[in-house]
């Protein structure tokens, strides 16, 4: 500013010099002079840039005509500078400073102004502020984080832990920063250094750190950015909480395992009058301690309602124990109800073993298929439901229990008991609260409403979308004796499934397996014609059993056209020529 000083001092305001037009023009920002009358007298290359006027254009004229808002004639005519002033210009703003310009004798000879674009200025202060808010977002993320966090930088030293690293590791952050990754190690390599030298992440390290010793899993990576290695991060995870947590879900495992209740009542469809009796009675039964005997044929859900019935129980928190009767040989039936002490005989474990009551003691036994309980085995059942304590085998001192019975039975117990193969003392000890669950065909109205229900269960097993049943397949499902009840029920909607095509989403007439109707020579009435059979030609239903073969030999196969041909015992090029026939992708 000396030199303009000078060089604006002199008479005429001579600015010829070369060496000093460099300077000007080589400077950022923006330079204007005027003279004592306000005429522009200097004008660089970075105003003409900055104002989108030449330097030809501009010398010689007054500044406020060239310049918008220009104040030079003010700091002319005060003889004051103007420091900091904002100043817009179209659509830049600008930042100027506009001081007066005296001679020897202190009077206001010119003025120069000098400004500078502050658009560029802005920007960077904003992503400075940008950076700044992701930098303290980053910080607060890490920081609120329950994960323990270390960072370490390229030169090896601890530039970050969390608040959750100084809790698990047991020192403070002023004790870390600033120092080597091993100052926390009581046992075991920095897992820091180890990523910093093979550039590669590690996983799974254990190590004992801080001054109690405490035993964590070390996962670390390398911090590379733009090619170039700026350190390594690591998360530590304590080795206590991760066996706490492996303890509560092998004692989850072992509570699912021992046999909770899956079903309620809610999964139970009773629409029908009949239904809804059995529902009735086995919420009654329910709410009290009462041996609830439940008969019916097989596959009409017996299991199903000792699982709603122990639900809303008292004992509903306590475990419901499964037994199936018919399926444990007779030889092991025993030591498996009542357990066994060690040494009771050959291949007995050590420590003997707790029977299925022991188990079930303060919960729910379900003996299913009782009537296939050997006649030795009743007796000692029937002195447990007396006595309410169990021996066991090899034992001999009793047991206490609590247990609630639910038998099951599909038998006519009392024409077992005319045939002397069930005792007839029993009978009466689990017949205290009967119910029977009647047959699917004698509630056939509810046909529509288990469809829906199964096609669910079914939709996430097959990995389809199936959304109804039309009326046609209703009235044929209607018409079947089902002799296998709801299971039955369950397995041919299945097989239905297999036969749709994968873009089909509502069951059909021709989907629907072929129900061969069974005698109803116990029930004194005629065999029912299969609606199916009765609609349809001889040629239509050899054609449909034709693509339901040819349907489920793919999907056997997974797909494969040569075995399922083979299977099927025709050429390759046979298959091929029903496929297209019957429309099979």
């Amino acid at each position: 500013m000396a030199k303009v000083r000078s060089l604006i001092t002199k008479t005429e305001w001579n600015i010829s010099s070369r060496e000093m037009r460099d300077i000007l023009n080589s400077t950022h920002d923006a330079i204007v002079a005027v003279n004592e009358k306000g005429v522009i007298v200097l004008f660089n290359t970075a105003a003409e840039r900055l104002l989108g006027v030449s330097s030809w254009q501009a010398y010689g004229e007054y500044a406020q005509d060239i310049i918008p808002g220009s104040r030079l004639h003010c700091v002319l005519e005060s003889g004051m500078p103007e420091l900091n002033q904002r100043q817009e210009i179209g659509g830049t703003c600008i930042i100027t400073n506009r001081v007066p310009v005296k001679d020897e004798d202190n009077r206001t000879v010119g003025a120069v102004a000098v400004f500078r674009d502050m658009t560029e200025i802005s920007h960077l202060a904003e992503e400075i502020t940008c950076m700044k808010e992701v930098k303290e977002l980053l910080e607060s993320i890490i920081n609120t984080t329950q994960d323990v966090i270390s960072v370490v930088d390229d030169k090896g030293k601890i530039i970050m832990v969390n608040p959750a690293y100084t809790r698990l590791i047991g020192m403070r952050k002023e004790e870390v920063l600033g120092r080597p990754p091993t100052v926390d190690i009581r046992q075991g390599e920095s897992v820091h250094l180890e990523v910093m030298k093979t550039l590669e992440p590690v996983r799974g390290v254990p190590l004992r750190v801080g001054p109690a010793n405490r035993e964590v899993i070390i996962n670390a990576a390398p911090i590379i950015v733009n090619g170039r290695l700026r350190g390594s991060v690591a998360v530590a995870h304590d080795i206590s909480e991760i066996k706490h947590l492996t303890e509560e879900l092998a004692r989850v495992k072992s509570l699912m395992n021992q046999g909770q209740a899956r079903y309620t009542f809610e999964n139970i469809i009773a629409n029908s009058p009949l239904m809804q009796v059995v529902v009735e009675n086995a919420r009654r039964a329910a709410v009290t301690p009462a041996t609830v005997l439940l008969t019916g044929e097989s596959g009409t859900g017996k299991e199903l309602l000792a699982h709603a019935i122990h639900n809303i129980s008292q004992r509903k928190s306590r475990r419901l124990v499964r037994v199936n009767c018919a399926a444990i040989p007779e030889t092991l039936l025993e030591s498996e109800l009542f357990g066994y002490e060690a040494g009771a005989f050959s291949g007995a474990l050590k420590g003997g073993k707790k029977g299925l009551f022991e188990e079930a003691n303060g919960g729910t036994l379900f003996l299913d298929e009782i009537g296939e309980i050997p006649p030795p085995i009743q007796v000692k059942l029937l002195r447990v439901l007396q006595e309410r304590e169990i021996t066991r085998v090899g034992g001999v001192k009793p047991i206490n229990i609590d247990v609630r019975i639910i038998a099951a039975t599909n038998q006519n117990l009392e024409e077992s008991i005319k045939n002397g193969t069930f005792r007839e003392d029993l009978y009466y000890r689990i017949n205290v609260f009967p119910i029977t669950i009647p047959p699917l065909r004698h509630r056939v109205e509810e046909l529509p409403q288990l469809v829906r229900h199964m096609l669910t269960k079914l939709n996430r097993e097959y990995g389809r979308s199936v959304q109804g049943i039309t009326n046609d397949a209703i009235a044929i499902l209607s018409e079947y004796h089902w002799p296998g009840n709801v299971r039955e029920l369950e397995n041919v909607l299945g097989r239905a499934l297999i036969n749709m095509r994968f873009n089909e989403d509502t069951i059909m007439a021709n989907h629907l397996p072929l129900l061969n109707e069974m005698s109803r020579a116990n029930s004194g009435q005629e065999p029912l014609k299969n609606a199916a059979l009765s609609r349809r030609t001889l040629v239509e239903i050899v054609e449909d059993a034709e693509r339901r073969a040819v349907a489920l030999a793919l999907a056997e196969y997974d797909g494969n056209r040569a075995e399922a041909a083979m299977h099927l015992n025709i050429s390759l090029r046979g298959l091929y020529y029903k496929l297209e026939k019957y429309g099979l992708k």
